[in-house]
């Protein structure tokens, strides 16, 4: 099923919380270089995103609809200043330096930056472009295939409470799509089925060494009643749903048709930030065809832990996470 374009919820940020954003993160850039890696550069963008005004921290408030979503519009992007999108995420080295400081100081507000050791070098800002030979590929670099829609990292027991897509480039308005749990209509006995540890989650292409762990896949539920309402862990491409009980498959099944049906296509434009809350909401990709020209779409990701957040059974706090190591930026 084709995702209908839906306005997603918009928080637009009002000129003088554009100014103080774009200045503090120019002014960090000029301080410490263009790497939003530096221990040094992180601990500045700690204490300046401590001091940023009650209007951002407001717009940085957490998500408040069963969207599961929301876009923080306004941020400037000249798209001839920033120069061609890169080919893969290995050569953009630090092009956007700024961009990646701004979406450390907005997710530094929201909670805290998460990076991965075994992912784009251990970056807490990631390039998300189209990438010659990983096509068809079930991750960020692909474009030819829809990228199913999945939770982000699900594998791992430490992965983000909330994604944040940048929006650098977008000429051919290619949409993410958004499905949000607390949008389907299930039968109890299927979210009594689906919320049982029946079956692991496998790590995705974009971990190779995970892929090789030698360790016994946790099973692990899809669908968990928190105390604010459903939330799921969901990444069917990367599921051995072969292994599961046909009554699960089938359960399963009107799941994924569930968030197919209440899906929506959000086109991004450049300088929106789109924020999506992990727990509730699977987001994919529209298939379409790069250039490799240098005007493919071209978004910055990062990942952001909330602390205290409680939202997942504690049963997680046991599984090995295919040996994986998640790193957050302010211990």
């Amino acid at each position: 099923m084709t995702p209908a374009p839906a306005p997603a919820p918009v928080r637009e940020l009002d000129p003088h919380a554009i100014a103080e954003l774009t200045h503090a993160a120019q002014k960090i850039v000029g301080e410490f270089g263009s790497s939003a890696t530096r221990p040094e550069l992180l601990e500045r963008v700690a204490e300046t995103a401590a001091g940023l005004s009650e209007t951002i921290r407001h717009q940085c408030r957490p998500v408040d609809t069963d969207d599961g979503l929301f876009v923080l519009r306004g941020l400037p992007v000249d798209d001839a200043e920033i120069g061609p999108t890169p080919l893969s995420w290995a050569t953009a080295g630090d092009d956007g330096a700024v961009w990646d400081v701004l979406l450390l100081l907005l997710a530094t507000a929201m909670g805290n930056p998460l990076a991965w050791a075994g992912q784009q070098d251990g970056r807490f800002v990631h390039n998300i472009v189209p990438s010659p030979g990983h096509e068809r590929e079930q991750t960020g670099a692909s474009s030819a295939v829809l990228l199913s829609p999945h939770t982000e990292d699900a594998f791992h027991p430490g992965r983000a409470h909330l994604l944040m897509l940048g929006c650098m480039r977008n000429h051919d308005r290619i949409a993410t799509t958004a499905a949000s749990i607390r949008k389907v209509e299930l039968a109890p006995s299927d979210l009594a089925l689906l919320s049982r540890p029946a079956l692991p989650i496998l790590p995705d292409d974009a971990y190779a060494e995970a892929q090789g762990f030698d360790g016994v896949p946790p099973k692990v539920p899809t669908v968990w009643e928190s105390e604010d309402g459903p939330t799921l862990r969901f990444d069917p491409a990367y599921t051995p749903l072969d292994d599961a009980t046909p009554e699960h498959r089938a359960a399963y099944g009107r799941l994924e048709d569930e968030l197919a049906r209440v899906s929506v296509a959000v086109s991004l434009e450049p300088g929106d930030v789109l924020v999506v809350d992990n727990d509730l909401v699977v987001h994919g990709r529209v298939p379409f065809r790069a250039r490799y020209d240098g005007t493919d779409r071209w978004l910055k990701r990062a990942s952001v832990r909330v602390p205290g957040r409680r939202t997942r059974p504690a049963a997680e706090a046991d599984e090995h996470g295919y040996g994986q190591a998640a790193i957050q930026a302010y211990a």
